[in-house]
């Protein structure tokens, strides 16, 4: 191979070189930079080390699984479906998983938001380990204990961090809108979180959501079951996890989306203040 490249002009010789340096048995494959101008020792230096040509790709906070493998399939690093079949069959979050999920997407939630160096080669089961690694390590002792101290699992904490990534627009409203939300799970009330309705009808933000999606019969209709959905809805970034497990202490029960493009969200104490909130907004959209 070398020699077709024209990086060496004898291939036999370069063969008894790597024996006679005691390194024919341990080159290692992998895409290599290497030119002409290199000695056959650089290059057997090269090859015997690893030192193979590093890419990089990164996965935004708030992707799903799916999403996911559309951003890896685009870059031609992965076949979407057998990205998608290795997801589903996986058994690398079973540790953190409910004994009796019927979860579609076990590890949904646990591919971690981040950048990603990586040798030309890797599998798909190979992707989805380097991701869900990169989860375990976010996942430090400090945020275990406090999620003992909140009596809460492991799903719990990324299911909620997931609805907070995907809900809040602004990372100063992180730990308030997570506020809101264990409010209403500690008076049974239910979560009404559009985020999980979008889930459960499989549509993206920005795209409307009607009143018929938030009748759909889903375990992730936070409109119709109490309570918190079966799992995460998207990959939680390490902000919206420490979000989940330090929330903000307040009376906020309510919150609506401000109107002026900020981001930012009305927060209310009284149904009849989100009323009020919810009509500010209506007035600010009136004629767009």
């Amino acid at each position: 191979l070398l020699f077709s490249h024209r990086l060496v002009r004898e291939p036999v010789v370069f063969g008894y070189y790597a024996r006679y340096r005691h390194l024919d048995g341990q080159l290692k494959p992998g895409e290599y930079q290497l030119s002409a101008g290199m000695t056959p020792a650089l290059i057997l230096d090269k090859l015997s080390r690893g030192d193979v040509v590093v890419h990089r790709f990164t996965v935004p906070e708030g992707l799903t699984v799916a999403q996911i493998a559309d951003l890896l399939a685009a870059k031609h690093l992965v076949d979407r479906d057998r990205f998608l079949a290795a997801a589903a069959s996986s058994h690398l979050v079973d540790a953190y998983l409910p004994p009796d999920h019927q979860l579609r997407q076990p590890l949904e939630g646990y591919l971690f938001p981040a950048t990603y160096e990586y040798g030309r080669g890797l599998t798909e089961q190979g992707f989805l380990q380097m991701m869900f690694a990169r989860f375990d390590q976010a996942w430090t002792p400090e945020m275990k204990a406090r999620a003992a101290e909140l009596h809460l699992s492991v799903h719990e904490v990324v299911t909620m961090a997931s609805i907070v990534e995907r809900e809040a627009k602004v990372p100063a409203e992180r730990a308030k809108i997570a506020g809101v939300y264990y409010n209403r799970l500690r008076i049974g009330m239910k979560l009404d979180a559009d985020p999980a309705v979008r889930y459960a009808v499989d549509k993206p933000p920005g795209e409307p959501l009607l009143y018929k999606d938030l009748e759909v019969d889903s375990p992730y209709n936070s409109y119709m079951h109490r309570g918190l959905p079966p799992g995460p809805i998207a990959v939680p970034g390490e902000a919206s996890l420490r979000a989940a497990l330090w929330p903000e202490t307040h009376d906020y029960w309510y919150f609506v989306a401000k109107a002026d493009g900020s981001g930012e969200h009305y927060f209310a104490t009284t149904l009849a203040e989100q009323q009020q909130n919810i009509d500010k907004f209506l007035q600010a959209n009136a004629g767009k």
